[in-house]
């Protein structure tokens, strides 16, 4: 058996060259690189969309202002946190589904496991984005009335998120529909 050292180039025009046409593999990682970068950038994009959105139409618990930086609970009973906690929920979901759709066609068809690394990262930076947006919206004018102290006045809590839990909602979306996607696609049925 011969050693690679050993085996012959062969000369002129039986040695094979990359075709026109074809990218060469730095290309290709380039490509590929610049895919991933724009379905997280995209899909971070979202999440500020999503952010404004939920600020938006998230309920607000009615609080009391009792004296300088403090304020009760008008109604304790309120569903006001487990709302915006739901539609939270909702936004992410909405979002993992488009983003892992277009990051799908756009990206991990072409480009594969790399790229949907790239649609789970997005989904968590979208969702984290959505989530600092939403809790800063109004947040500075609340802190600000809160500060003045004015006992007796009413004021809108601005709408956060209890815990973790709903932050995954994002990229489990965005994850489960791309790899559904990249199963359909592998199907028997389909490669015929």
């Amino acid at each position: 058996m011969a050693t690679p050292d050993e085996i012959p180039l062969q000369p002129g025009s039986a040695r094979q060259w990359p075709a026109r046409g074809r990218p060469s593999a730095a290309q290709g990682a380039s490509a590929a690189f610049i895919a991933i970068a724009g379905v997280i950038a995209g899909t971070a994009l979202l999440g500020v969309a999503a952010g404004f959105l939920w600020a938006a139409i998230a309920p607000r618990a009615l609080v009391e202002v009792v004296g300088p930086g403090s304020a009760d609970i008008v109604n304790p009973e309120t569903n006001a946190f487990f709302l915006a906690d739901g539609w939270f929920i909702v936004l992410a979901v909405a979002g993992g589904l488009v983003s892992g759709t277009a990051g799908y066609a756009l990206a991990v068809r072409r480009n594969g496991p790399a790229a949907m690394a790239g649609i789970l990262a997005g989904g968590l930076a979208a969702a984290l984005l959505a989530k600092w947006i939403g809790q800063q919206s109004g947040a500075a004018a609340f802190n600000h009335s809160l500060a003045l102290g004015h006992v007796g006045q009413l004021l809108r809590d601005p709408p956060m998120v209890g815990g973790l839990g709903p932050l995954m909602f994002w990229p489990l979306a965005a994850g489960l529909i791309a790899g559904g996607m990249e199963l359909l696609s592998q199907r028997p049925w389909r490669r015929r």
